[in-house]
């Protein structure tokens, strides 16, 4: 479908469902899309939409989803949707949208990746994007973060004794909370393989996010909106047959906090993978080596905690110890900064 969308679809007051995603749509969103209060699900994503997100979307008080990404839109993201407290997914990515991330509600808890491929986005730095210039207060706060990077530097030497210490008392702890997260997924939902495709557009290279001894692990969304990372082994590798076998059979029974939750699996004799639970503040080292990033005195030892937890579970908890060829953030929850 090609054209424009008309003003006359503000007059839609009763519809819950509008998705004409994947047309040719052109030219700008009618600010009298704003009258659709009872709207719950809105995409518009790959089109060829143009000019501004409008002020007036703010007054659709019901809207959950709402899904704008791989468009030609441009300009700023009013403020003003800030108002929309039942907006649960907001995807802009592959834009030119420039200026300021809104940081109020319901924006604290959107992944960064619903903002990527942007003009010159700016904001909070859990959306990985560079912060926004402002006045000397800006500079000033420029020179607390040097500072703050020289103290991370000299705090640094007393690491390993606050770890010793945390550790011991974390271990103490643990025990209650290690049971919170169940793989039992794997065999209750099924995901088919031409899904898989769509969600990683056909596994493109641009989707890809790690690479491992029998694999490589692609970043997909679901029809439902979910974000998954997919790990499809290398069937070349005769090993790896075998090591998908073996990875469905103990993820299964594994139960741990700090483990990236298996969603499912899929097999067919070309193709084998396993759908994981998608974690997007990215890779943990680009907080650890990035100059855009920096991790402070206080998530260093969290986070090495969080991955010993991990590991003394697999090694001495496990009903069988489970030995594992390289550690890496795909299998690792690790509770970056958000």
């Amino acid at each position: 479908m090609a054209g424009s969308l008309p003003p006359e679809i503000g007059n839609l007051k009763v519809a819950r469902l509008i998705d004409l995603s994947r047309n040719q749509l052109s030219n700008g969103i009618p600010r009298e899309i704003g009258g659709l209060q009872n709207l719950v699900h809105l995409s518009l994503r790959h089109n060829k939409l143009q000019g501004t997100i409008p002020d007036s979307m703010s007054n659709m008080v019901g809207l959950e989803f709402l899904d704008l990404s791989h468009n030609n839109i441009s300009g700023t993201i009013p403020m003003s949707l800030e108002k929309l407290q039942y907006l649960k997914y907001f995807n802009v990515s592959d834009n030119k949208l420039y200026g300021e991330i809104p940081s109020g509600d319901p924006f604290k808890n959107l992944s960064s990746q619903f903002f990527i491929y942007n003009e010159a986005l700016c904001g909070s730095s859990r959306f990985s994007v560079p912060p926004c210039p402002t006045s000397s207060k800006h500079r000033s706060n420029r020179k607390k973060v040097l500072l703050l990077f020289l103290l991370l530097g000299i705090a640094l030497v007393f690491v390993p004794i606050t770890f010793v210490f945390v550790w011991i008392r974390n271990r103490r702890g643990k025990s209650s909370s290690q049971q919170a997260d169940s793989l039992s997924t794997v065999a209750r939902e099924r995901i088919s393989y031409y899904e898989l495709l769509r969600a990683t557009n056909a596994l493109s290279e641009s989707n890809l996010i790690g690479s491992g001894s029998f694999g490589s692990v692609y970043k997909g969304v679901l029809r439902s909106g979910t974000a998954i990372a997919v790990k499809v082994f290398n069937l070349q590798l005769e090993a790896a047959f075998k090591s998908f076998d073996t990875e469905c059979e103990v993820l299964c029974s594994l139960r741990h906090r700090n483990l990236v939750k298996v969603i499912s699996s899929c097999s067919n004799l070309d193709f084998k993978a396993l759908v994981l639970e998608y974690m997007p503040n990215g890779n943990l080292e680009k907080y650890l080596y990035s100059h855009n990033y920096f991790l402070d005195i206080r998530q260093r030892p969290s986070i090495m905690i969080d991955v010993a937890c991990a590991l003394e579970y697999l090694h001495h908890e496990c009903l069988l110890p489970v030995i594992h060829y390289d550690l890496t953030s795909c299998w690792m929850r690790i509770w970056l900064p958000t």
